[in-house]
């Protein structure tokens, strides 16, 4: 699976809406985040999308104009971090339904 990692200014949170509502974009798995909840930016919203590759270079293709492609060695370290957001997620919820 495909993804790319921007950042966007919170300012501009109206064309990223638009942008995530695109057809083909809106297909793909999405992670919006305040920046400054991961130890970014204040005044910017990280934006995550995973899926087709296809589907994804369209999301960069829309993104670009709005934000702006983190680098990889940062864009790594933060994919990781969802990752383990959402798996330590998953996990709680599985606590949760487990019967003793």
């Amino acid at each position: 699976m495909t993804w790319t990692l921007f950042s966007v200014p919170t300012a501009k949170r109206a064309e990223l809406d638009a942008v995530l509502k695109d057809d083909r974009v809106s297909r793909q798995s999405q992670k919006v985040r305040d920046a400054a909840a991961v130890g970014g930016p204040s005044d910017a919203t990280y934006v995550l999308i995973e899926g087709a590759a296809d589907a994804v270079h369209h999301a960069e293709e829309l993104l670009a104009p709005i934000g702006t492609r983190l680098p990889a060695p940062e864009a790594e370290t933060l994919y990781r971090r969802f990752k383990d957001e959402d798996e330590s997620a998953s996990a709680g919820m599985g606590l949760f339904f487990t019967e003793e």
